[in-house]
C-alpha cells in the first residue's frame, strides 16, 4: 500500500467483506482475498499460511509465489520465518528475508527472487490460526502504517476463519470446533464424566468485523465505553473502597479510561474495522501477549483488560451471560476460573467442570469436592475451542478431557466408567461392615464435608462420621459476613442430618488460597506461611468468638467437637481454647444449653507441632493430621506449584518415618489421632498409612467404599514388613514394594 491512507485501508476491508459474502468455496475466498491484499499494498506476493495441526503450517493461497506449492510447503511451528511468526505471535519485518535470522527457503515456492518480507499473526483470543505473508522483490522495510494495514487484515481473516468462510478440503481447511481434541490438565478432583459442553460465559461472536461508516463505529465504541465506565465506578462503590476485589476493580477503572487504549481501537475503526472488531483486536493482542509474560503482576494487569474487553463486547453485541440458550442434558461447566457462589448456584446439576486456570487448593476446587464432582484444571484453550453442547468426556483421575471424542475414545470411555459403576455396586455391599483388616485391625473411616449437599453422603458411603467439616466455605459463598443466627442454622442442620455420628467442625481456615471477598486481603509474598487459619482468628478474635457461639448454639446440648486449623505451637492452641472455655462460660450465664460433651482439638499441618511439649499432647482432646499443608511444608514444595508439587510421593521413607514419630508420640499421651487429606481417600497410601499406625482416616466419600474394600482384603501386619524390609534396602519410597505385595497377594 504505497500510500496507506485510513481511506485505502477501509476499500480493502470492505472488499474482503463482499469476498466473505459471496457464494464461493473456501479457497476462492481465501485465493481472492491474496490477490486483493497484495494488489492493496503494491506487492508482488502475497500468501496465507493455516494450521493443519497444532504443530504444522501449510500454505492455503498465495499470490506472487509458485501455484504447485500450494497445499504442498509445510513447515513445523518455530521454522523459517512463517513458523518464527507462527511461534512467537510476533511480526516479522525484513527488508532482506534471506539474511534475517531463521530463514528457511523453501524452493518449490519460487520464493528466492523476493528480498523484503512482512508477515503477521492470524490469531484470534488467543488462538493461533495461520500467518500472513507479503513479500517483494524490492528490499525495504515495510513502514509502520504499512504493518498496521495488514495486522487489521490479518484481524479479519481470523474473524472470517472463526466464522467458516475458508472450509475446503484438507487438514488445514478443515471447519473450526468441529475435529475431535485432547486436553492435559491438572487434576483438581477426582472422578470421570460423560456429558455435554456448557460455558459458564458464552463466547461473543463478531458477525461484522468490517464497517462501512467509522463516524458510526465511533459513536457505538464510545457509547459503550461510557455505559462500561458508569458500570465499573458502580461495581467500584459497592465494592466499598477495600480488599482485593476493590483493587481489581480500581485496575477495571484505569484500563477503562485509558487514552492509549481508546486511540488504538479509534484508529481501527478508522481503517475499516468495526466496534467490536476494533475490541476483539485488542483483545488477542493483550492474550498474545499474556502467553509471553511469565511476571504474575503484569499477568494479572493482561487478565483485568481481558475481563474489560468482554463486558465491552457484551454491551456492543448485545450477547450477554444469559443468552437464552438451555442447560444440556448431563452439563458439564467450561470456565476460564469460576467462584465458589457462581459454582454452587449450578446446584447438583453439573456432572464436571473443567478450568483454564483454577488450581487444587482453589475455592472451586473445594465445591467440586463438596459436590463430588470430577475438576480439571490448567485446560489451556478449552474456552476458545468447546461451543455449548459438545461431547465432553473429563478424566479427572489422569487430568484429562476429550472434546468431540471420535466413537472408539467413547467407547473405551463407557467401558471405564462401567468398570467403575460396578466396583460402586461391589463398595455398597460392604457400606455396613466395618473395616477390619485381614489381620483383625479395626480402622475408623470418617468423610470430609463443607456443605449441606454433603450430607446424604454420610449415610450412603458408609463413613462412621465426618472427620472434618470446613465451616468456611459458609463465609466464602457470600458477599457479605454472615450473621451469627445464620450459622446456628446451618450447624444445628449439619448436626441433624449426621443422625448422631460424630461431625468435627473446623473452624474458620482463612487466607491463603481462601480470601474473603468482603475482609481486606494481603499482600503477601508467600500467603501460606503467612496470616492464615489460626493465625487470624487470634489476632481477631471477633469472627471466632462468634463462630464458637454459633457452634455451641447449635449443638444445643448435644456432643459438639470442634478442631482449630494450622496451629504451629503449643500456645496457639491454649489461646484457642481458652476462648472455648470464655463462650462456654458466657452462654451459661445467658442460661443457655452447652454441650453434654465438648472435644476441643487441633489440626497439625505444620513439622513444628509435631515436636511441641508433652503437655500440648496431653491437654489436646484429638489430632487430625492436615496430610495437604504438612506434606507441602515437609518437604518445602508449594502443592499449588505444578512444577514441583508431584516430584514428592506420600509414602516417601522420610515422610512416613516422621508420620510414625507423630503416632508415635499420641500413643505414649494416649492422644487420638487420625489423618485427613486426599492422601486418606487414595487406597494404597490409605493401606500404608494405617499399617504405620493410624487408626481413623478422612476422605471425600466416594473414597470410602474403595479404601475399606482394600483395607478389609490385606494384613496391616504383613504390610509393615513390608515397609520395614523396604526401609532397610535403604529405598526412597515404599510405593513399589508395597504394589509388588499387592500383585502378588491379589
Amino acid at each position: 500500500m504505497p500510500t496507506n491512507t485510513e481511506s485505502e485501508s477501509r476499500k480493502l476491508l470492505g472488499r474482503l467483506r463482499d469476498t466473505m459474502a459471496e457464494d464461493a468455496a473456501g479457497q476462492a475466498r481465501l485465493d481472492k482475498i491474496t490477490h486483493l491484499t497484495a494488489d492493496s499494498m503494491g506487492t508482488e506476493v502475497c500468501s496465507i499460511y493455516l494450521f493443519r495441526d497444532n504443530e504444522t503450517l501449510e500454505l492455503c493461497a498465495t499470490q506472487g509465489l509458485k501455484a504447485e506449492a500450494v497445499h504442498q510447503t509445510r513447515m513445523k511451528l518455530g521454522e523459517g520465518l512463517v513458523g518464527r511468526v507462527a511461534a512467537t505471535g510476533k511480526t516479522i519485518n525484513a527488508a532482506d528475508a534471506p539474511s534475517a535470522r531463521g530463514f528457511r527457503y523453501m524452493p518449490e515456492t519460487g520464493e528466492e527472487i523476493y528480498s523484503s518480507f512482512l508477515g503477521v499473526p492470524i490469531q484470534r483470543l488467543g488462538s493461533k490460526l495461520g500467518v500472513l505473508v507479503v513479500q517483494s522483490k524490492q528490499a525495504r522495510e515495510f513502514t509502520s502504517d504499512e504493518v498496521y494495514a495488514l495486522e487489521v487484515v490479518a484481524m479479519v481473516l481470523a474473524e472470517m476463519t472463526e466464522l467458516g468462510a475458508f472450509v475446503g478440503e484438507g487438514a488445514a481447511l478443515k471447519a473450526r470446533h468441529t475435529q475431535s481434541l485432547l486436553f492435559r490438565g491438572g487434576t483438581g478432583q477426582e472422578g470421570s464424566a460423560m456429558g455435554n459442553a456448557w460455558l459458564h460465559e458464552p463466547r461473543v461472536v463478531v458477525t461484522n468485523p468490517v464497517a462501512d461508516d467509522p463516524d458510526t463505529e465511533l459513536q457505538r465504541l464510545h457509547d459503550a465505553v461510557d455505559q462500561l465506565r458508569v458500570s465499573v465506578d458502580e461495581m467500584l462503590a459497592g465494592a466499598g473502597g477495600e480488599g482485593e476485589h476493590a483493587q481489581v476493580l480500581e485496575a477495571y477503572r484505569m484500563f477503562a479510561n485509558s487514552k492509549g487504549w481508546m486511540r488504538r481501537m479509534e484508529e481501527d475503526i478508522a481503517r475499516g474495522l468495526s466496534a467490536e472488531a476494533a475490541v476483539e483486536k485488542e483483545q488477542s493482542t493483550a492474550r498474545a501477549r499474556m502467553a509471553q509474560v511469565n511476571d504474575t503482576y503484569l499477568r494479572d494487569r493482561l487478565h483485568d483488560l481481558d475481563d474489560l474487553s468482554n463486558r465491552l463486547l457484551r454491551i456492543l453485541t448485545g450477547q450477554g451471560a444469559q443468552t437464552g440458550a438451555e442447560l444440556p442434558d448431563n452439563p458439564i461447566l467450561i470456565a476460564r476460573n469460576i467462584g465458589p457462589g457462581e459454582l454452587l448456584e449450578y446446584n447438583r446439576k453439573l456432572k464436571g467442570v473443567v478450568l483454564e486456570e483454577g488450581s487444587v487448593g482453589s475455592h472451586a476446587a473445594i465445591v467440586a469436592r463438596a459436590l463430588a464432582i470430577p475438576l480439571v484444571i490448567h485446560v489451556d484453550r478449552i474456552t476458545n475451542e468447546a461451543l455449548n453442547g459438545d461431547q465432553i468426556l473429563v478424566d479427572g483421575d489422569q487430568g484429562i478431557v476429550h472434546l468431540r471424542p471420535d466413537d472408539t475414545v467413547v467407547s473405551a470411555f463407557r467401558d471405564k466408567m462401567a468398570m467403575q459403576a460396578k466396583a460402586q455396586e461391589r463398595y455398597s455391599s460392604i457400606r455396613d461392615t466395618d473395616c477390619v483388616s485381614a489381620d483383625g485391625v479395626r480402622v475408623h473411616l470418617h468423610m470430609n464435608a463443607g456443605l449441606m449437599a454433603d450430607l446424604p453422603s454420610l449415610e450412603g458411603s458408609g463413613a462412621e462420621g465426618v472427620g472434618l467439616f470446613r465451616t468456611e466455605l459458609q463465609f466464602l459463598v457470600r458477599n457479605k459476613m454472615p450473621k451469627r443466627t445464620e450459622l446456628v442454622e446451618i450447624y444445628a442442620q449439619v448436626l441433624d442430618a449426621a443422625q448422631g455420628k460424630r461431625v468435627i467442625f473446623r473452624t474458620l481456615d482463612i487466607g491463603s488460597d481462601k480470601v474473603l471477598p468482603y475482609m481486606k486481603s494481603l499482600d503477601e509474598p508467600n500467603p501460606a506461611l503467612g496470616w492464615r487459619a489460626i493465625r487470624v482468628a487470634l489476632d481477631r478474635p471477633g469472627v471466632m468468638r462468634m463462630q464458637l457461639q454459633a457452634l455451641v448454639r447449635a449443638a444445643n446440648g448435644r456432643p459438639l467437637t470442634i478442631m482449630f486449623p494450622f496451629i504451629a505451637q503449643y500456645e496457639e492452641y491454649a489461646r484457642a481454647r481458652d476462648e472455648v472455655d470464655k463462650v462456654l462460660a458466657r452462654e451459661r450465664r445467658l442460661g443457655h444449653p452447652v454441650p453434654e460433651r465438648m472435644e476441643v482439638g487441633a489440626m497439625l499441618e505444620t513439622p513444628s507441632l509435631a515436636y511441641a511439649s508433652r503437655r500440648f499432647f496431653e491437654e489436646v482432646e484429638f489430632l487430625s493430621i492436615g496430610g495437604n499443608d504438612l506434606k507441602q511444608f515437609f518437604f518445602a514444595a508449594d502443592r499449588e506449584n505444578e512444577l514441583v508439587r508431584r516430584r514428592y510421593d506420600t509414602l516417601n521413607i522420610s515422610f512416613l518415618s516422621f508420620i510414625e514419630n507423630i503416632v508415635d508420640r499420641c500413643e505414649s499421651t494416649g492422644t487420638p489421632l487420625s489423618f485427613c487429606g486426599e492422601d486418606a481417600g487414595r487406597p494404597i497410601e490409605a493401606l500404608v498409612l494405617a499399617a504405620i499406625g493410624l487408626r481413623s482416616l478422612s476422605m471425600r466419600p466416594a473414597s470410602v467404599g474403595p479404601v475399606k474394600s482394600l483395607l478389609m482384603r490385606y494384613s496391616l501386619k504383613e504390610v509393615r514388613d513390608v515397609i520395614e524390609e523396604s526401609k532397610m534396602r535403604g529405598e526412597q519410597s515404599v510405593r513399589q514394594a508395597v504394589m509388588e505385595y499387592l500383585r502378588d497377594n491379589s
